[in-house]
């Protein structure tokens, strides 16, 4: 049964190697988000994972990728290169601004040029907090609640949840997209229902409403929500540098 479940964003900025002289600006976002993941690592191993992606319903697994299409050849991987299940990388040996992969054994596997951006940043997460394995279930963002819910409950046998998702991208003058007035309210909604780990308050979420503003993370978020359990949150962040709101929670059940 899921224990603890992590909520992150899931922007190509956490990637040190993909920013640039822009590493002192984003920082605040990658401390949040790898300070909720390595709580999920020192929970359990091996995760599962849900993120919002076009290309889903599918899951993915063993697999590796790159953020080339992302500007920069940085690698990831699903699974470790070594087949071995007993062999968990050493957290203490994995710096915070690596620019090579610290699993000392080779990965010849082919990277996939085109794995979706929530894959990437579950694979990155997993390397950087040590964590062995995440099996990554994609949802597409149009996903109606009630099946969000569904996937939720079936989730429930698992031990550790990653769910991955940004909020509105229309927050203010520096909004990728033009500014809304909604998406202030919309996130604040967002932020007090994973603060408060309440999941009536994620279901009650507007599909509708979550799309005009370009929140990825709502279906995500709603499959969060149907995950059976008592829930507390032990962790949470709201930070929107950029015109983006980006969420963090930790729940323990």
């Amino acid at each position: 049964m899921i224990s603890r479940l992590v909520v992150v964003p899931h922007p190509p900025l956490l990637v040190p190697e993909l920013v640039g002289g822009a590493v002192p600006d984003t920082e605040p976002v990658r401390s949040a988000t790898l300070a909720a993941a390595r709580e999920l690592a020192a929970h359990a191993p091996d995760w599962v994972a849900v993120g919002v992606d076009p290309s889903g319903p599918r899951v993915l697994e063993d697999v590796t990728g790159t953020f080339r299409g992302f500007g920069v050849d940085v690698r990831v991987s699903l699974s470790p290169a070594d087949p071995d299940p007993h062999r968990t990388p050493d957290p203490d040996l994995i710096p915070d601004h690596r620019t090579s992969d610290p699993d000392p054994t080779p990965d010849h596997r082919t990277p996939d040029p085109d794995l979706p951006l929530p894959a990437l940043i579950a694979g990155w997460l997993r390397e950087r907090t040590g964590a062995r394995s995440v099996r990554v279930h994609l949802v597409p963002p149009d996903l109606p609640t009630a099946d969000c819910v569904a996937l939720g409950e079936r989730l429930a046998g698992e031990r550790a949840l990653l769910v991955l998702g940004d909020g509105s991208h229309r927050h203010g003058e520096s909004a990728v997209g033009r500014p809304d007035d909604r998406a202030e309210p919309f996130d604040d909604h967002v932020r007090d229902a994973l603060a408060a780990a309440d999941t009536a308050a994620l279901r009650a979420l507007d599909p509708a409403l979550a799309a005009e503003l370009g929140a990825q993370g709502r279906a995500a978020w709603q499959v969060a929500a149907g995950v059976p359990g008592a829930w507390r949150c032990t962790r949470s962040a709201f930070l929107a540098p950029f015109g983006v709101g980006y969420h963090v929670a930790v729940w323990e059940a």
